[in-house]
């Protein structure tokens, strides 16, 4: 396998984790131990959670700094993106800690706090102030950041159908489920555990009767579940002709269609293959430009063949396209899927890849459908140039749905179920498809915006766009997998698939997302708007 690399290297930019923090697995990945929370500290304070068994925390949840960035002067904004990534990386370091420590947290209750919760709470304030005094030095308002700097435990449950972070509370107080149900379709009940009366006991590997051969556990689980030992388990599966019917969309207004019977009814498609020339990278020039492994896991680009952290505008829209129409050089950029089937792949030792937890066989779309739509409501405008959007969040499991923007199905039930918060487990025959209806309403003004979301936003129920927005085509991705089916054995899931995640996140499903930067020739835009307008098909 290839990968979109390039010679310019910014000097901060560090390895994201060192390799001897994290325990191999199979050439590389994070190995966990299992255990649960008694009822009893379940229902204790986040202080006792800590102290009464180290070993319980599965994860950690900090919050995330850059979504409450809604006004950063532009001049600020560059040494802002340098110290947000920053923050991502001493995350992924303390998680990286916290999954190798397991023995050192059983024999020491207080050792999560003090070793690992306690250092991360001091580095994130320094950073946090670094970036009050860059906003306030460029004329900006940063009150009230230094609240951000705490991150808590999270304690999240393994056993199919059961609780899946055992009743956490996220930071800010919100209640953090991820709005998970559990595999029989009923809620999650604040924390109890449900698995058939069976315990997962001390952390002992159960791999559905495979053992470990070569240093590969042959796509059984290990500790918290998945290849790499950060997930998915069996809880975050359903087999799909058992999940019943719910065909909407996106996370609540998040994702709706914005076309329908009435308004701007036309398409247009545009065609950029499947990544067939490996076009990789772990960067990300929209949250963390100029960082290297800025996103801590793996991107497959189509389009635009320049995209990286140092990419400048200048160069994306000089840059080669993998579209058949070479009027369109936009970058569609999302997590790489994986199989987890004990294969390692070329990034298995990298940053990004199976040094952060990103392990297993990569996956090439069999398709990748992307087509632009109109509005319900009315007439769409044209996109400005170098507009970038992204749609759901890499962070939803420990962020909460705010924006999280996800769907999962399986060909042949797409118009009947889509999941949120669980991979499909697909009948024969049948292919896994993940969905992204983008933001569709733009502010009229401003191709990005502090926190890369308020400058774009979904339309409403109605398909109108709230606050003076104004509609312009809404990108649909449509990416369908070959991927073979997973199987539940004694609890656990063998073979599993899962989307690249920052480590901390554990592949959750929810966390799954997608990237758009518009580089459409003003002729070829000028063409998809009146095709969309005027009710057209057109590619």
């Amino acid at each position: 396998m290839g990968r979109n690399t390039r010679k310019r290297r910014s000097s901060m930019a560090g390895k994201a984790i060192a390799a001897s923090a994290a325990l191999a697995l199979g050439g590389g990945g994070l190995v966990w131990a299992n255990f649960y929370a008694s009822a009893h500290e379940k229902n204790s304070s986040q202080n006792n959670q800590v102290k009464a068994a180290a070993g319980q925390v599965a994860t950690i949840s900090c919050p995330d700094v850059g979504q409450k960035l809604t006004n950063v002067p532009r001049g600020a904004r560059s040494g802002v993106d340098q110290e947000l990534a920053l923050l991502d990386k001493q995350i992924t370091e303390a998680y990286a800690r916290l999954a190798s420590t397991r023995q050192a947290q059983a024999g020491d209750p207080g050792f999560v706090n003090n070793a690992i919760l306690g250092p991360l709470k001091e580095k994130r304030a320094a950073t946090i102030d670094r970036i009050r005094i860059n906003i306030q030095r460029a004329g900006g308002q940063a009150a009230n950041l230094n609240q951000l700097s705490a991150c808590t435990p999270q304690v999240v449950q393994t056993n199919a159908g059961g609780q899946q972070n055992g009743g956490q509370q996220n930071n800010g107080g919100q209640q953090q489920n991820g709005g998970q149900q559990n595999n029989g379709g009923q809620q999650q009940n604040g924390g109890q555990q449900n698995n058939g009366g069976q315990q997962q006991n001390g952390g002992q590997q159960n791999n559905g009767g495979q053992q470990q051969n070569g240093g590969q556990n042959n796509g059984g689980q290990q500790g918290n579940g998945g290849q790499g030992g950060n997930g998915p388990v069996a809880a975050d599966f359903v087999d799909i002709t058992k999940a019943g019917n719910n065909a909407q969309l996106g996370v609540g207004q998040n994702g709706l269609a914005a076309n329908g019977n009435g308004g701007s009814k036309g398409s247009f498609t545009t065609k950029c293959g499947t990544n067939g020339n490996d076009n990789h990278n772990t960067d990300n020039v929209i949250v963390a430009p100029g960082v290297t492994n800025g996103a801590h896991h793996l991107h497959d680009y189509v389009g635009n063949q320049n995209n990286d952290a140092f990419a400048s505008d200048q160069e994306l829209a000089g840059a080669g396209t993998s579209c058949q129409n070479q009027g369109d050089k936009s970058s569609y950029f999302w997590p790489v899927l994986r199989v987890q089937d004990g294969s390692q792949d070329f990034d298995q030792n990298k940053d990004g890849g199976g040094k952060e937890g990103n392990v297993g066989k990569i996956l090439q779309p069999a398709q990748a459908q992307l087509k632009f739509v109109g509005n319900k409501k009315g007439n769409v405008v044209a996109m400005p140039t170098a507009l970038r959007i992204i749609t759901g969040d890499a962070k939803a499991f420990v962020n909460g749905n705010a924006n999280a923007n996800v769907n999962w199905s399986c060909t042949g039930f797409e118009n009947k179920v889509q999941l949120k918060d669980k991979y499909p487990i697909c009948p024969q025959g049948s292919q896994v498809v993940r969905t992204s209806n983008f933001q569709s309403c733009w502010d009229g003004k401003n191709i990005d915006s502090a926190n890369h979301r308020t400058h774009v936003a979904f339309v409403q129920g109605d398909g109108s766009c709230a606050n003076g927005f104004k509609a312009i085509p809404q990108l649909q991705v449509r990416l369908v997998y070959n991927v073979p089916a997973p199987k539940i054995q004694n609890g656990q899931v063998v073979n599993a698939y899962a989307v690249d995640s920052f480590p901390e996140n554990l592949h959750k499903p929810i966390t799954d997302h997608n990237d758009f930067i518009n580089f459409f020739s003003k002729n070829l835009m000028n063409k998809m708007v009146n095709c969309i307008n005027n009710g057209q098909k057109c590619q």
